[in-house]
């Protein structure tokens, strides 16, 4: 699929956009924006995205993208317990992966290679023309990299950001072929805020060291 192809395949998409894929997308957008800022509503705002994702995705047979965004639930939640102030333990601060975050995001990354080839396995045996594309093997990449970006994020390690960059590059192209294009722009949006956001948490990281 060309680039032109692309764009008039997220243009049409985006007219036939229902109103919950609506507000799955603004709440979404709301939750990246609260990341960016350092604000823990980054995670009630993405609860509420990803439990409407996990309704279309049912609604239109992507059973396994409905699995996925029921476990970017799990991680919100891990993650707003992580961000939420306790009068025992200090706030935790933006870091950078230290050699032992590194060795574990990336056995994350592999294990959910093999967890999310497995679902999908389960749950699109039988459709021939899916696996006929590289459609699952890049939705498995993608998938990998944002739960390993999730869990960097709810440690507040600023290489979250260059995970999320990565996915939203690659998710652009992948949901307009999905047929979910208003989704597919919202990751053009994603990828901007991604991309603030890096900047702005690295603008605070450098400001605590000095």
């Amino acid at each position: 699929m060309d680039t032109a192809a692309i764009i008039e395949t997220i243009r049409n998409n985006i007219l036939d956009t229902t109103w919950l894929e609506f507000i799955a997308v603004v709440f979404g957008l709301m939750s990246v924006w609260f990341a960016r800022q350092e604000k823990i509503l980054v995670y009630p705002t993405g609860i509420v995205s990803v439990l409407i994702y996990v309704y279309i995705c049912f609604g239109i047979k992507l059973y396994a993208d409905a699995g996925i965004n029921l476990f970017y639930f799990i991680m919100s939640v891990y993650g707003w317990y992580k961000w939420a102030k306790k009068k025992a333990q200090p706030r935790i601060r933006i870091t950078a992966c230290t050699r032992k975050d590194w060795l574990i995001a990336i056995g994350m990354f592999i294990l959910s290679l093999i967890v999310i080839i497995i679902l999908l396995k389960i749950f699109k045996q039988d459709d021939a023309e899916y696996w006929s594309t590289k459609v699952p093997y890049i939705d498995t990449f993608t998938t990998a990299v944002f739960i390993v970006g999730m869990w960097l994020m709810a440690l507040k390690k600023i290489e979250n950001w260059i995970l999320w960059i990565i996915g939203n590059v690659i998710s652009v192209p992948l949901y307009a072929y999905k047929g979910l294009g208003f989704t597919s722009f919202q990751f053009i949006i994603f990828l901007i805020l991604a991309v603030m956001g890096y900047i702005s948490w690295r603008k605070k990281l450098i400001r605590e060291k000095v």
